[in-house]
């Protein structure tokens, strides 16, 4: 094929490249080159399969825990989605209606998949090989995965993430250690008879503290609650999509988990202990807890009675009467 031969959008494509190339100093004819003897892309080296495989290193030989460890995989995945989107919500300047709609819909779907996956946990393994695989994973907990506190402190202020308890002594708090300090899974991860921090909540801190300390401070200004409040044009549909977000993370996906421990981990006369010592009968429900990430947009019946009807119909298979 000679030059005039060429199609037109194609010379069009050669001249886009050599304006982009030239504007960062770079030679077109080098880089086509480069491509004439590069490699076809392929399905496994794009998302990297044989690393994402190699990725599941039981520590015991009991199936059940790779469908553990594989699940814990997945479920990071999803936060690093919602977080992603998040993000863009936060950064977006100006924001309209219908971005901040768009954003929250993804992220609620996100949200349920990880909600309904949660039957993998209850469903997926058996209870036996649970029991004597989880001690080989002491202390870790799932109460360590930081990406779930970076989602919670995009979502909302710092303020609303407090032990309840602490709300109103701490109402006008400003410094950022002692809202940390006084957060409300900072009390689920104390050792149940001392109130010491357990180890699980010590090694947290030393990997995550800085890090969720400095995210405070950067989404103080821009977390979903100040970018819902700033939206000009917010109407009633957006008002229901923060609302959506609100029960799905506060207590659809925390019930979600305590149904699983509940499977696994209750016996009478007295409760099996967390893997990490953390205080799953206190910590998990959203009863006891009241998170609530945006109480300006529920009355004060909704939140008196925030996750109560779920857990009767879930936790013990009736309605409340």
């Amino acid at each position: 094929m000679n030059p005039a031969e060429t199609p037109k959008h194609i010379l069009e494509k050669i001249e886009q490249l050599q304006e982009k190339f030239k504007a960062s100093g770079q030679d077109l004819s080098s880089y086509l080159e480069g491509l004439l003897y590069a490699d076809y892309m392929t399905y496994w080296d794009y998302i990297n399969l044989d690393m994402l495989l190699s990725l599941q290193q039981p520590r015991t030989s009991f199936k059940d825990e790779k469908i553990f460890i594989i699940y814990h995989q997945i479920t990071e995945l999803y936060f690093k989605l919602i977080i992603w989107e998040m993000e863009q919500l936060a950064d977006e300047p100006a924001i309209k209606a219908s971005f901040f709609k768009a954003r929250l819909e993804r992220v609620l779907m996100y949200f349920d998949q990880l909600i309904a996956s949660f039957a993998v946990m209850w469903k997926g393994m058996e209870k036996e090989q649970f029991l004597k695989f989880r001690m080989s994973l002491l202390p870790s907990s799932g109460f360590q995965s930081a990406q779930y506190r970076v989602i919670e402190i995009l979502a909302t202020e710092a303020h609303q993430l407090l032990h309840r308890d602490k709300r109103a002594d701490l109402q006008g708090e400003r410094q950022t250690a002692v809202l940390f300090d006084n957060l409300y899974w900072q009390h689920g991860a104390k050792e149940l008879a001392t109130g010491e921090k357990t180890l699980t909540l010590k090694t947290f801190e030393k990997k995550y503290g800085k890090e969720l300390k400095e995210l405070i401070d950067a989404y103080g200004t821009k977390n979903l609650w100040k970018k819902y409040e700033s939206c000009e044009d917010k109407d009633e549909e957006l008002k229901e999509l923060m609302r959506s977000l609100d029960l799905k993370a506060n207590v659809f996906w925390p019930l979600a988990h305590y149904k699983s421990a509940v499977r696994y981990l209750h016996r009478d006369p007295h409760d099996i202990a967390a893997t990490g010592g953390t205080n799953w009968q206190k910590y998990l429900p959203p009863r006891f807890q009241k998170v609530i990430f945006y109480p300006e947009l529920w009355t004060q019946e909704e939140m008196d009675e925030w996750g109560k009807g779920w857990v009767v119909k879930e936790i013990f298979g009736n309605e409340e009467s």
